[in-house]
């Protein structure tokens, strides 16, 4: 079974944070394959064996299934004697030694991705701060999904497209818009990249000794090129309208624009904007 790598990525980095949230000395995890309903535990963090590694669960079995079939968090106090779930995974649940255990699923825009589990090694309720910061894990989780989800759709619309004068070019410009806005909400520093090369390829070549632009500068401008006010561009990037306009002010002087129009012409022509 091929699973999602990028949620494989995703669930990786997040096992450290879900014990910090928690207070949970166990956490696991793995990704759903491709139009699959198993989800396949690849991800390990305080664990002592192997004996979840590379466990298959299937929707509607065990914990983990359980969770996925209902979509929301499941837990139970006392995994080995729980009757609201079934108990294929017994063995490999107590070789590791678990009793107390909780399961998220990771849905994004409809979708299992995968689950995130946190575990004692104790029969005991788990409380509000457990189940709080497992929920709380899974979101960050799903929101990254989602901007990674938004991003590569971006530049696979992007990657044939070839600018064109008058409509097709307005396309361009909301598009290029649209992934320099993306960009500094992705973590992975390597996709943060292909998006911004993505971006400079919908631009002209810069001609020699063209003004340089802080990233910020460029974000605030590129959105203004579309038409947007100040408080639309503060929307759109996460920022106040008054630190977009102080980022406005600051591209206009480098481009010795008096107005946003003409700041907009001026990085036109620089090559700085399509």
């Amino acid at each position: 079974m091929a699973a999602d790598a990028v949620a494989t990525a995703e669930i990786r980095g997040a096992l450290a944070g879900l014990r910090r949230a928690t207070g949970l000395p166990v956490a696991f995890g793995g990704a759903v394959g491709p139009g699959a309903a198993q989800i396949r535990i690849s991800e390990l963090s305080g664990t002592a064996t192997a004996a979840l590694r590379s466990l298959v669960v299937t929707s509607g079995t065990g914990l983990g299934g359980r969770a996925v079939a209902l979509g929301r968090a499941c837990a139970v106090p006392d995994y080995s004697s729980s009757r609201r779930i079934s108990h294929e995974y017994d063995a490999p649940v107590a070789a590791e030694g678990l009793r107390s255990v909780l399961a998220v699923p990771l849905v994004v825009r409809h979708r299992v991705r995968g689950v995130l589990y946190g575990a004692l090694r104790t029969a005991q309720p788990l409380g509000d701060r457990a189940l709080g910061g497992a929920v709380a894990a899974a979101r960050e989780v799903e929101r990254a999904l989602a901007v990674r989800d938004e991003a590569r759709g971006l530049l696979a619309a992007l990657r044939p497209a070839v600018p064109e004068p008058g409509a097709g070019r307005e396309h361009v410009r909301e598009a290029h818009a649209a992934l320099r806005a993306l960009a500094p909400r992705i973590a992975d520093p390597q996709l943060r990249a292909e998006l911004l090369a993505a971006c400079a390829l919908l631009t002209a070549p810069a001609p020699q000794g063209s003004p340089a632009l802080a990233p910020r500068e460029l974000d605030v401008l590129t959105w203004v090129a579309t038409g947007a006010t100040n408080a639309a561009v503060a929307d759109r990037l996460g920022l106040r309208p008054e630190t977009v306009k102080g980022y406005l002010r600051a591209a206009m002087r480098k481009l010795g624009a008096h107005t946003r129009g003409e700041a907009v012409t001026a990085a036109r022509r620089a090559g700085v904007l399509p």
